[in-house]
């Protein structure tokens, strides 16, 4: 029996995304921008999506350049169904052997002018972007997927972990319930498109965004206080869970929320 040996300096492991393509929604900056650039390094190429920031469309774009991959960027807003249906159209004209399809992409309620929206406002905003956005790129793309008979065809959905546990507030209110609908779809989906296309959700805790960055000291002690870790979660941690879910090595893996959230404090 051969004996088996770690890889040596001239020997290197296949990537283990190499030669799939990838769409990445909402792409441009935090938890999207971190999956499509960790996507990349494993091997894809991968089309970066943005609702209005090209700028920050355009750096993930250089960074998965720099990475070796290719990548194209499409301006569409997901919550207009016709703009939504030119995001797909978009990406199988660029590549029509898409195999990954992640919708990260939601509506930020929590930062910019849209902080200052009534709550039934905020609410209504999230219900169109990550709801149905997600419902129907989640469609669309898995129709293609079954006319292509696009083989490791994959679907990476976006919730929230407290959304099963439910947080005090305005915003936990709000956010369990949206991210609650995506997370019941995600495994409604997984048993409608079985076996052909997988379907998974990761669920992220408090993971430092944007949002994060400038948050009080109340905040930054409570985040880091309810993670069994005792810290902030990365976009890259989430990336690192998103990059297994969508490949070979996790074949098995369907129809699953998958908390990124250090362990969640009860």
């Amino acid at each position: 029996m051969a004996k088996m040996h770690p890889p040596t300096s001239h020997e290197q492991l296949p990537l283990p995304l190499a030669g799939r393509a990838a769409v990445v929604t909402g792409s441009s900056s935090g938890i999207g921008k971190a999956i499509a650039i960790e996507l990349a390094a494993a091997g894809a190429d991968v089309l970066v999506h943005t609702k209005s920031n090209a700028a920050g469309a355009e750096e993930t774009a250089d960074a998965i350049g720099q990475a070796g991959r290719k990548s194209t960027v499409v301006i569409a807003d997901i919550a207009d169904d016709e703009s939504a249906a030119r995001l797909i159209s978009a990406a199988f004209d660029w590549r029509n052997d898409i195999s990954i399809w992640v919708n990260n992409a939601g509506a930020d309620v929590l930062t910019g002018e849209a902080a200052n929206l009534t709550f039934d406002e905020k609410l209504e905003l999230l219900w169109q972007t990550d709801v149905r956005g997600t419902i129907a790129l989640s469609r669309l793309a898995a129709s293609q997927f079954q006319q292509r008979k696009t083989l490791g065809a994959t679907i990476l959905n976006i919730g929230w972990d407290q959304a099963e546990t439910g947080m005090a507030g305005d915003s936990g209110e709000m956010f369990a319930a949206i991210k609650g609908a995506v997370m019941a779809f995600s495994r409604s989906l997984a048993k409608s498109l079985a076996p052909s296309v997988r379907v998974n959700c990761l669920a992220p805790g408090w993971i430092k965004t944007s949002w994060g960055d400038d948050a009080s000291d109340y905040w930054q002690t409570r985040a880091a206080g309810e993670s069994l870790l005792a810290r902030w979660g990365t976009p890259e941690d989430v990336a690192r869970a998103a990059r297994f879910l969508v490949s070979s090595e996790a074949e098995f893996i369907n129809g699953q929320v998958i908390a990124v959230n250090g362990g969640l404090v009860s």
